[in-house]
Order: C-alpha cells, then sequence, then structure tokens
C-alpha cells in the first residue's frame, strides 16, 4: 500500500472511557437509581440501562450525560498538559448499526462523537476509535455493552432473610463470536450472523469518518477473551483491515491481542502489511497484594515482552494501563458485584461524590442513611451509609523498628497521618509505567481520563493534578532512567524467613516443576538449607520469568529485597534520582513530642 503512512510518531494518550459504553464503576451517579432493585428493574450495563429505562427515558438520562462526561474544557486541559498527544474513544457498535433495547436509547450519540472529532482536531489530538462492544458480548464483562454469563438466584435466597441475589463471575460466557459450551470450555458453532453484523459496524464506522483529519484509526473489537477461537478472530481481522485499507488507506489498524500476548499467537501475523499494530492491556490492580518494590519490578519488566513482541510482531500499544495496585475501585468487577476472593485487601472508604450531570439525576445522592443495598453478587463491592470503596493508600516506610519495606502486610486502607506514602510510591510508578510502554513500544492509553468518584489511580486528570504523571514532554531523563534499578537487577527474589517451611518447600517445588526439574530433594532440607535453596531457586525464576508476568510470591514463600543496599535513616524515598535520603522528622512524631512535652 503505497499510500500506508510509516508508524514513526509515539502515542501518549488516554481514553476516554464510560462517555458512549456505559460502564458502571466509572460512572456510579448513573447507576445508583438500581440500587435495591430486583430482577425487572436492574440495570448493570449499557444494554439493561436501556432495557430497564426504555428508549425514552434512557436517551434523556444519556443525552445528559454525554454532555457533560466530556466537554471541550476537558479535551483542552488534556491537550495543554503537553503530555497527551491522542484520544482513544470507546464507541458501541450499536451506535452505527441499533439492535435490541440500544433502538431509540441511544439516539443522537453519533453527532456528541463528531463534535469530540472537530474539539480533538481543534487542540492537535488524534483519535483512535475502538468498538468496545459486540453483539452476543466479546468476553462477558460489562464493558462490552452486555454482561454475559448471568443468572438471578433470589429463590434461594430467601433464609435467612429474604435478598434478591445473583451470579455471574462463576458462568461467564461470551457468545459474540459463537455459542459457548462452559462445561467443555469451548464453541460448539460459529456465529456468521454477529461477525457479519461487526464487519457492517466497520464499514459503517469507516464511510462516516474516513474522511475527518483528527482520525488516527479504528481497533475493530476490544478485548475479546482469551477463550476466544484464534482462527476466527485473526479472520475478522483481516476482513476489518480490508474494509479499512480501500476505504481510509492512511488510517492505523489496532488489534486487540485476545489477552494472548505472546509471538507464538501473534508473531508474523500480517507480515508486511502497513499500518497494523497490536494493542495489549497492561494492569496491576488484579496482583495480589505486595510490596511496592514488587510493583515497580513489574512495571519495568514488561519493557522486556513489549521488545520481543516488537521484534515478533510489529508496532505495539499498550492501549490500557492505569496506576491502581488493588481491586478496591467501587463496582469495579460489575455492579454491586465482585470477583470471588476479590478485593484482596481491606479498602479504603470516602464520602461518595455528587451527580458529575447535576442534581436532577434520579437516585442521587447516594442515601447516607443506608447500609450495602441490594441486588447482590457473588462479591462485595457497594456504597455503604455515604461512603464509597476507593483505592487503598500507600505507606511512608520506615526502616526502624524492623519494618524493613514490609508495612504494606499490616497497613491500614488509609493511611494515618504522616504515614501516607501514596504520592511517592504512585509518582515513581508513573514514571517506571510511562518509561516501559514508550520507552520500547509504540506508546500507550491511560485509562480512564477521569472517574465519577475521587480515584487518582485511575483517573488521568487527578493523577495530573497529583503531581503522579508529569505533565510536559515524557521523554526526560527523568522518565527514561527510571527503570534504572531495575535494569542493572538491583533487585533479588529472596526465601521469606518468616514464612512457614511448608509453603517454601511448595514454593520451591512450583518453581523447578514449572521448569521441569527435578524437586525430589527439596523433602529432604529444613531450617537455613531449606532457606537458601528458596534464595537460589526463587531468584533464578523470577529473574527467568518475570517480563512475562511472574512476580516475587511464590504463595508467600519469597519476598523481594534491594541488594546490597543498607539503609540508615529512619524515612526513605526509593526515588533513584534521590541522593539523599529523607532526614526530616515526621509530623506525627512532632505532634506526639508536643502532646508529651506538655
Amino acid at each position: 500500500d503505497k499510500h500506508a503512512m510509516p508508524f514513526n510518531n509515539q502515542i501518549r494518550g488516554v481514553n476516554l472511557g464510560g462517555w458512549m459504553v456505559l460502564e458502571p464503576w466509572i460512572t456510579p451517579s448513573l447507576f445508583y437509581q438500581f440500587l435495591g432493585g430486583d430482577e425487572t428493574n436492574t440495570a448493570m450495563d449499557h444494554y439493561s440501562f436501556c432495557e430497564v429505562l426504555g428508549p425514552k427515558e434512557g436517551n434523556k438520562q444519556l443525552k445528559r450525560h454525554w454532555e457533560t462526561w466530556v466537554t471541550e474544557a476537558i479535551i483542552k486541559e488534556l491537550a495543554d498538559s503537553g503530555a497527551v498527544n491522542s484520544l482513544r474513544v470507546p464507541v458501541g457498535d450499536f451506535m452505527f448499526e441499533p439492535y435490541g433495547p440500544y433502538i431509540g436509547c441511544t439516539d443522537g450519540a453519533l453527532d456528541y462523537v463528531d463534535t469530540l472529532l472537530d474539539w480533538a482536531h481543534a487542540y492537535g489530538l488524534s483519535v483512535l476509535l475502538d468498538v468496545h462492544t459486540q453483539k452476543g458480548s466479546q468476553n462477558g464483562f460489562d464493558n462490552s455493552g452486555q454482561t454475559q454469563g448471568f443468572q438471578w438466584t433470589s429463590r434461594i435466597s430467601n433464609y435467612p432473610r429474604g435478598l434478591t441475589t445473583f451470579q455471574h463471575w462463576p458462568i461467564r460466557a461470551a457468545h459474540w463470536i459463537g455459542d459457548f459450551d462452559s462445561e467443555a470450555v469451548n464453541y460448539t458453532n460459529i456465529n456468521h450472523d454477529n461477525i457479519a453484523h461487526s464487519l457492517r459496524v466497520i464499514e459503517n464506522l469507516v464511510d462516516m469518518y474516513a474522511g475527518h483529519p483528527a482520525v488516527l484509526g479504528v481497533e475493530p473489537v476490544n478485548e475479546p477473551w482469551e477463550l476466544t477461537p484464534i482462527d476466527e478472530l485473526k479472520s475478522f481481522y483481516w476482513d476489518s483491515y480490508l474494509i479499512v485499507k480501500r476505504k481510509a488507506p492512511y488510517w492505523k489498524f489496532i488489534m486487540h491481542d485476545s489477552f494472548r500476548f505472546t509471538p507464538e499467537t501473534w508473531g508474523g501475523f500480517m507480515k508486511g502489511c502497513p499500518d497494523r499494530a497490536l494493542d495489549t492491556h497492561i494492569y496491576q490492580a488484579w496482583m495480589d497484594p505486595s510490596s511496592r518494590l514488587t510493583f515497580y519490578n513489574n512495571a519495568c519488566a514488561q519493557k522486556q515482552q513489549i521488545a520481543l513482541m516488537e521484534r515478533e510482531f510489529g508496532p505495539v500499544i499498550v492501549g490500557e494501563w492505569s496506576l491502581a495496585t488493588d481491586n478496591c475501585a467501587m463496582w469495579l468487577n460489575g455492579f454491586n458485584d465482585n470477583l470471588p476472593g476479590f478485593p484482596r485487601s481491606p479498602c479504603k472508604y470516602i464520602p461518595c461524590s455528587l451527580p458529575y450531570m447535576g442534581s436532577d439525576q434520579p437516585g442521587t445522592p447516594v442515601d447516607s442513611g443506608a447500609a450495602l443495598q441490594g441486588p447482590y453478587g457473588t462479591g462485595i463491592s457497594g456504597p455503604s451509609f455515604g461512603l464509597c470503596p476507593v483505592d487503598r493508600d500507600w505507606m511512608t516506610e520506615r526502616y526502624n523498628n524492623a519494618e524493613g519495606g514490609s508495612s504494606w502486610v499490616s497497613s491500614p486502607p488509609e493511611a494515618p497521618r504522616g504515614r501516607d506514602g501514596t504520592d511517592e510510591v504512585m509518582s515513581l510508578l508513573a514514571l517506571k509505567k510511562i518509561s516501559a510502554f514508550s520507552g520500547i513500544g509504540h506508546g500507550f492509553y491511560f485509562w480512564n481520563f477521569r472517574t465519577d468518584l475521587y480515584n487518582p489511580q485511575w483517573s488521568y486528570l487527578l493523577a495530573l493534578k497529583r503531581g503522579w504523571i508529569p505533565k510536559g514532554d515524557l521523554n526526560d531523563d527523568r522518565i527514561m532512567n527510571s527503570c534504572h534499578r531495575e535494569d542493572v537487577g538491583a533487585f533479588v527474589c529472596e526465601a521469606n524467613r518468616e514464612a512457614p517451611e511448608e509453603a517454601v518447600k511448595n514454593g520451591i517445588s512450583y518453581a523447578l516443576g514449572e521448569e521441569k526439574k527435578d524437586a525430589a530433594h527439596v523433602d529432604r532440607l529444613t531450617g537455613e538449607p531449606l532457606y537458601s535453596e528458596g534464595d537460589t531457586v526463587f531468584d533464578a525464576f523470577w529473574k527467568s520469568h518475570r517480563a512475562t508476568g511472574a512476580t516475587c510470591d511464590f504463595g508467600g514463600a519469597a519476598v523481594l529485597k534491594e541488594e546490597n543496599v543498607t539503609h540508615t535513616d529512619d524515612y526513605y524515598s526509593d526515588d533513584y534520582y534521590n541522593a539523599v535520603e529523607v532526614k526530616t522528622v515526621a509530623t506525627w512524631k512532632i505532634v506526639l513530642l508536643v502532646v508529651i512535652g506538655t
């Protein structure tokens, strides 16, 4: 394609999530009205929002939402930050070919997209149009438009009290590509009608926006789940690509990796075709709780896999990432629901926000006199007595009192006064992620540009205000060298001397087993010889596999430590650029001295 433009400019972008495709966790003010509902009047995603409210009321509420969630002032603020050059805009397939309850409910949505594109062009920003939803759901998540794999269970929840209940995560499914058999864990047939619908959506989208100067390109499907038949998905990508290149030859064509970011899956795919790129989403929010060092190392380690995929496939974009290191954001795993076993640590609670769209929104403000309301899923997340869960604080570490950088284990979700280290941890983590995602690959889009609740770990605008994400040029040395210590191997993965011997044995056996090595000798080891063997095995395994997501955990049997570093001060900063440790006396110590002295 002689008209193709080279992919020379790196993307520094943000997602405009929760705008055209509703996600309850991003804009809970739209969904408070369904608290206390039952099987007939509860909405949990965009599809059921339109289904429950009907086209007239649904459209009325959506127009109020569209007008206030994304504004020209916000687009200007993003552009003025000097660190954003592109926007990823999730759109619904139903906006281009309506079906079911979307008919009438989403009328006028494309008018707002048209305006957004004009704003973006005026402020020098490009736009990637991301088809975020698919008919039948491509992943079962609410972000696909319709939660799939869902069952009301109220009839068996009468005792000890009558409750409206449901389950989703244990039976999640995705029916876009075909009929999924949850028992056999495979697809029994391919739904060619759904695929044809999706291709018509791409054609309509390209016809509508091929001539707009702000459009960077298109992503034909967001996050098709890992059980999607890969040959069918690749065929869909080929067909979509040909539609795009016939009508919009200058557009980029971005393909999500289907949660399979490996050379075995994508190496050589569409080799030689111009303007294609692979999108991968890298989050730490679903990792096990761990130390700040674990999250730093995990962030920097992503460079190795990105570099590998750049060699084996071509351009890679991290289409979604955030600064969240826990799963506490309210409804992150669904309206009034949660993944089994989540959140993994107690969450911080703050007053629920007032509705961003104005006081006319039904169900707002949240009832400050009500405890957690139904309907109830298999996990817990929701407002209680006017308070909503958000991400935890990080505590400022101290090296006295034998804390040794491990206070995260017992720290409360809200840091005590004088011990809040969140700004430092988030700032350093942001630098390392930006370095990893842009230093090797073709750039990134942060998820998300804003959040309804005050949760800066998920809000680019709030992170900018907190100083976590720098403004201006993102290519300065502070960012590019932020992974210095991780890159030179200044960390070791050691056996946790406080872990039971049985846990260490299990961890060693797991690591050796994964590499198909003999672990028979492990059962004979006890005491320090056992922990020393753990030091060797854990560190070797972690360094060999951290690029593909391995962490220094091994079921609690291991801990990450800095190598050959001695801290003599009370408080410390783990910033590579800080040559001098923090030596000031903490505020809480001063207050304590004053009180005792008095």
